[in-house]
């Protein structure tokens, strides 16, 4: 048993048990973890200054920073554990190799230190004491955030070093019995490599998280309520329902509403439509002028887009050419000369409404429009040529689905990305990938992802337009 199990078991039990012992066939690669390795090892490499070095050997030698050490022991009741500590920093001290010892460093996304970060460096440390016959009293958290390494330094006391032996001790017991349910929060399944294997069930047997805006704590809520399942919440009544949904105050007969009519779609595979928005008449009334479909490929951690595709529609049921897309790549060394491109794109056709799927395109093109210091006037005129497609799906219809993403809505409404399995963030894995490599084949791969997402978006605007009052 490793600390790898262990990282997986506090994150989800199921998910350690299908590490374990699951049937690999089902469990599909993830880009998160990917980018995630790529970007570890770029900043252990600048925190151990270019000091680098793998094993044991790496530790005799007294490297400032070891990687890919595995060290075995047996704990409490002869149970063999491993780990892999993802670094071990060299700090001062005294070891069995000489007057310097090591201190376990964990790397983290984002801002949140969580529960996992602090258990894994506990868990380490227990091991890595008899390894390198020295006490562990701290351990790093590391991040890179906006190009700048962050140290958070954690006291490994004794009070976490025995919480985390009782959680191993309950790992054990767990990966001894069967498969674990499903967790309740299925929001932590967006980045695991067992999600698809997971929705699979979920869906066979009508688990109310299935339902777009149900999580654990709606579905518990649920529950106690005798609503246990996606029938039972389709057949419930809009009143009794939205008694019982306090928590979501004067809205709570509008939730409810929307929550069976979710579940009563879901059942028969048929969309409902719910309402006819004044901007959706609007944007019907306009359908056989020009558009602009555009949407952003970023790296969120660098706070960095590095690609605004743009797709020109002269008329929304053209037959689209392969130089209506326009791919503006910025490579941070070209940096102003694409921001001016973007916007002489922009004001080459000033009425064109522009369509984008979420809400991130339009935020940063006018967060952009304002650091380069357009007149008040041409960004009040930008802020109202965005049109929302992701509000305008949402706002008027009930889809058979489990959320409305880009992918999930267009895939349900027949569309097919050409390239195998693409996300968001496999589009970022190769956008790293090229700037560690500068193979432009990376490039090529992210512009037609992004091409396609264009697509996808029309495809969307051309079912809105088709489908209206059709239901």
């Amino acid at each position: 048993m490793n600390n790898l199990y262990l990282k997986s078991f506090i994150k989800c039990k199921r998910k350690a048990w299908l590490d374990y012992k699951g049937n690999k066939s089902y469990e599909i690669w993830s880009p998160h973890q990917s980018i995630e390795i790529v970007n570890r090892y770029k900043l252990f490499y600048k925190l151990s200054e270019g000091d680098l070095y793998a094993g044991t050997k790496a530790c005799q030698k007294g490297s400032n920073g070891v990687i890919g050490l595995k060290v075995k022991s047996k704990l409490i009741n002869n149970i063999n554990a491993e780990i892999h500590p993802q670094l071990l920093k060299r700090v001062n001290g005294q070891s069995k190799w000489g007057e310097y010892k090591y201190i376990p460093v964990v790397y983290k996304l984002g801002h949140r230190t969580t529960k996992e970060h602090l258990l894994d460096l506990a868990f380490c440390s227990i091991l890595l004491e008899p390894f390198q016959e020295s006490n562990i009293e701290k351990g790093f958290v590391i991040s890179n955030y906006a190009n700048r390494i962050n140290i958070e330094k954690i006291d490994l006391n004794k009070r976490l070093k025995k919480k985390v032996i009782n959680i191993f001790l309950n790992l054990n017991e767990y990966l001894k019995g069967s498969m674990p349910e499903i967790t309740k929060d299925r929001k932590k399944c967006t980045i695991c490599s067992w999600q698809k294997f997971c929705d699979a069930e979920a869906k066979n047997h009508g688990y109310l998280t299935e339902i777009n805006g149900i999580g654990s704590k709606t579905a518990l809520l649920l529950q106690e309520n005798g609503i246990s399942n996606i029938k039972e919440l389709a057949a419930a009544d809009k009143t009794e329902l939205g008694e019982k949904l306090f928590q979501f105050k004067e809205q709570k007969f509008e939730i409810a509403s929307k929550f069976i009519n979710q579940s009563k779609s879901y059942l028969s595979a048929t969309p409902i439509q719910i309402n006819q928005k004044e901007n959706l008449s609007q944007f019907l009334s306009t359908k056989a002028s020009g558009f602009f479909i555009f949407d952003i490929e970023s790296n969120p951690d660098e706070k960095h887009d590095f690609l605004y595709g743009f797709l020109r529609i002269n008329n929304l049921f053209e037959k689209i050419e392969d130089d209506f897309y326009d791919p503006i790549l910025n490579l941070k060394k070209n940096g102003k000369k694409s921001h001016q491109e973007i916007f002489q794109k922009l004001f080459s056709k000033e009425n064109w409404p522009v369509l984008h799927y979420g809400e991130t395109e339009k935020i940063a093109i006018i967060n952009l429009a304002k650091q380069l210091h357009l007149d008040s006037k041409k960004i009040e005129s930008l802020k109202y040529r965005f049109v929302d497609i992701h509000l305008m799906i949402r706002g008027s219809w009930i889809l058979p689905i489990r959320n409305y993403s880009l992918k999930t809505v267009a895939n349900w409404m027949g569309f097919k990305w050409k390239q195998k399995n693409v996300s968001g963030s496999k589009a970022l894995y190769w956008w790293i990938q090229y700037k560690t490599t500068l193979n432009d084949i990376f490039l090529k791969k992210i512009i037609k992802y992004n091409r396609d997402d264009c697509l996808a978006t029309l495809h969307i605007v051309r079912w809105l337009i088709k489908n209206n009052k059709k239901y």
